[in-house]
């Protein structure tokens, strides 16, 4: 499942790249929808990130994305009972290996785009728990769609992305499960030893050029 979810990652950096540009939208759709819309002009016009440039792609994605994905939320949503279990500085790790591995699948994604659309749905408005969640979806030349929905809430004023489905696969759900096995196996140590290898995987993918 890990897997099948990654692949469909492919198209989630469409959406999530220049946020700061639109730092001042007044609600997450229209954040949303002006975010891809830059995004997808720097792709069809970016000749190294076409041809797999890795570190530009990094690049781009730490300096544009991570500051608006609330991490520390997302981790430990993913991470769930064993984020309890953790002290403060294990807590810290996970966070900053768990981010490593989503910036570069992200950026491993980035370098994927090929000519895919975005269209938007009805969003639904901040609830009672004071999240949002913007639905799109991604239309790939000669394949289906993929429904692609985020979830959103305000922190420390700013919309941040804290979740992320894809085709109603939530990304943070996907990880527990995995996350949880290795819990059981090493406890919170173990865990960040297993993101660390990972990250270490991520870092060289084969067959790519710029590698970080």
């Amino acid at each position: 499942m890990i897997r099948q979810l990654r692949t469909c990652l492919v198209c989630l950096p469409l959406m999530l790249a220049p946020l700061a540009l639109h730092a001042q939208e007044s609600t997450p759709d229209a954040l949303v929808k002006g975010v891809t819309e830059d995004v997808l002009t720097v792709l069809r016009e970016d000749k190294a990130l076409q041809s797999g440039d890795q570190r530009k792609a990094m690049t781009l994605i730490e300096e544009k994305i991570g500051p608006h994905f609330d991490f520390t939320r997302m981790t430990s949503l993913a991470v769930g009972q064993g984020w309890r279990q953790a002290g403060p500085e294990q807590r810290e790790a996970l966070t900053r290996e768990f981010r490593t591995l989503l910036m570069r699948t992200y950026a491993n994604a980035l370098t994927s785009y090929r000519n895919q659309t975005v269209s938007y749905k009805p969003s639904t408005q901040a609830g009672a728990d004071g999240a949002a969640l913007v639905r799109t979806q991604i239309n790939q030349p000669g394949g289906h769609p993929i429904a692609v929905d985020y979830r959103l809430a305000k922190n420390a004023g700013t919309w941040k992305v804290f979740d992320v489905s894809v085709d109603n696969v939530s990304l943070v759900t996907n990880y527990r499960t995995s996350f949880a096995n290795e819990l059981a196996k090493g406890g919170p140590d173990g865990l960040i030893r297993t993101l660390q290898e990972k990250n270490r995987g991520v870092a060289s993918p084969p067959g790519k050029g710029g590698q970080a």
